[in-house]
């Protein structure tokens, strides 16, 4: 169980790195346009991030264990409000929709990060 801590703490903490530094960069190199982009998707990703790791810790720690129904149905309910969100955030020009897949890929980044760290722990593990 200790590495799946480790390996969540790390992606948690990642998460917040990499969305501040995309959107320093945004600030610094783009348009206010792609800058509120990369802010509003990362700041979108990172919540439902958040609320999907505190629904699955609610849902699986006993005695009160949820059933596969209700965190299946928050999780869809996340998945249109975010839906609407993003419709919104696109059809009103408020932001670039390149600069939203850049925020919204913050989680897939930190993820990437986790694997190759691991994975690199694991071959220098092997090779001494």
């Amino acid at each position: 169980m200790k590495i799946q801590q480790r390996l969540l703490a790390f992606v948690i903490r990642t998460n917040w790195i990499l969305f501040l530094s995309l959107s320093l960069l945004a600030v610094w190199l783009s348009s206010p346009a792609f800058t509120r982009g990369v802010v509003c998707g990362g700041l979108l990703v990172l919540v439902n991030f958040h609320l999907l790791a505190r629904t699955l810790k609610r849902a699986l720690t006993p005695p009160h264990l949820a059933s596969t129904g209700s965190v299946l149905a928050k999780y869809y309910i996340r998945f249109v409000i975010s839906g609407v969100i993003i419709f919104f955030l696109i059809s009103t020009h408020f932001v670039n929709p390149l600069g939203l897949l850049v925020g919204l890929s913050v989680v897939v980044g930190s993820i990437m990060l986790a694997t190759l760290c691991e994975l690199t722990k694991l071959i220098i593990k092997e090779a001494a």
